[in-house]
């Protein structure tokens, strides 16, 4: 498992934000696109039937699949970078990181302008955490010529 400084994780955010963007449009594409086809398939169930444009209605299915593809694509980009993607919606990300001898998660969402909080992998979310200055040294200590 890739571990991160607070320092590489930080940098990482303007790559992380942009792709986390183009996952979420995706996502909310094709969501857009399956409610059309939903109201369509409710109006025919109510009509009791009714002429579809069946080549339309076949551009929009794989539309879905497009932009599906497409989201699972960029989130795998990120997973492939060493970042969990926690919650698209939200914008959630955990950078693993190594504090004293144990893994822990820095944690960071869309809207927050840096890495600011971490948790340990059982507390999740909930038990976010301020990061502080162990973190910070850890960095420094790296970063020493032997």
């Amino acid at each position: 498992m890739k571990t991160f400084t607070i320092e590489e994780a930080q940098s990482l955010l303007p790559v992380l934000e942009s792709l986390l963007r183009r996952a979420l449009d995706s996502k909310k594409a094709a969501e857009q696109v399956e409610a059309e086809l939903s109201a369509l398939a409710l109006r025919i169930y109510v009509a009791g039937g009714m002429y579809v444009n069946v080549g339309k209605v076949a551009k929009q299915r794989a539309e879905v699949e497009t932009q599906t593809q497409r989201m699972r694509e960029t989130v795998a980009e990120i997973d492939a970078i060493g970042v969990q993607v926690k919650d698209l919606d939200a914008g959630l990300l955990d950078f693993p990181c190594r504090l004293d001898d144990e893994i822990v998660l820095l944690c960071w969402r869309t809207g927050e302008t840096a890495i600011d909080h971490w948790h340990t992998v059982e507390a999740g979310f909930q038990g976010r955490q301020p990061v502080d200055e162990r973190f910070r040294r850890r960095s420094n200590s790296s970063n020493r010529p032997n």
